[in-house]
């Protein structure tokens, strides 16, 4: 439909214009071009977070006191999201083959995983990329996320910090989404989308159990990642999630 006939069907007064910008019509066209030009395809499972938020309050509890221009901070302070982008990436490396992007005449392997993590932003959103998230500890990432994230927000970010990249993570479990399956973004072959962390029943040796529990959705470019591989990818995701000191070393 044109403008003035999606116009037409509501009533004169009843509305207001707020024209594109220019990072609205990029969003909108970028979105159009990937679901029409990639073959969508979704795995989700459950991951149990309740040894890896053991470890994150113990890692902010040794994290050392730095002084800034504001007095004495936490060198750190590690978020779940700073632990999903450190597993993404390095589920991607122990499953290389699915650390790829897909072009008509080859398929690109990528060396290393640049994790790109969506960021909301006042009339859109923006990936800013972690660059080689497989071999920083997790401290790098935080500190790191902070300031893309912090200069995404006020539009300083330089188009070498949000172009490119491997993968993806969308995490709306902060606002209380249980699960979701996010859009990839080309050149990506796969994005991670991430719902919150919720006390759940589970069954362990036949008794009932409560657990944290987090719904993770994986969408893949069927080309370059096809469903044997993208659960393959998901499951070294999830043993590093529960299994987090794996992280560490």
């Amino acid at each position: 439909m044109s403008d003035d006939q999606v116009l037409k069907l509501f009533a004169e007064g009843s509305y207001e214009l707020v024209p594109h910008d220019n990072m609205r019509k990029t969003i909108a066209r970028r979105l159009v071009e990937a679901k029409s030009t990639i073959p969508h395809f979704y795995l989700t499972l459950d991951c149990e977070l309740d040894a890896l938020l053991a470890l994150r309050t113990q890692l902010n509890a040794a994290a050392p006191m730095r002084k800034t221009d504001k007095g004495e901070a936490p060198a750190y302070k590690l978020s779940v999201n700073d632990m999903v982008i450190k597993a993404m990436a390095m589920a991607l490396m122990a499953v290389p083959d699915a650390n790829a992007s897909w072009t008509d005449s080859a398929m690109v392997k990528h060396k290393h995983a640049d994790v790109g993590v969506a960021v909301s932003i006042p009339g859109g959103l923006i990936t800013p990329i972690i660059r080689h998230a497989d071999e920083k500890t997790l401290s790098v990432i935080s500190n790191e996320m902070k300031d893309l994230a912090s200069r995404a927000r006020s539009r300083k970010l330089k188009p070498e910090e949000y172009q490119g990249g491997t993968t993806a993570v969308s995490n709306l479990g902060m606002f209380g989404i249980k699960d979701f399956a996010a859009v990839i973004n080309p050149p990506h072959a796969t994005i991670l989308a991430v719902g919150a962390g919720e006390e759940r029943a589970v069954v362990k040796k036949g008794e009932i159990k409560i657990a944290t529990v987090m719904s993770v959705t994986l969408s893949t470019d069927h080309r370059a990642v096809d469903g044997a591989l993208g659960a393959e990818l998901l499951g070294a995701f999830k043993r590093l999630i529960e299994n987090p000191m794996s992280m560490l070393v």
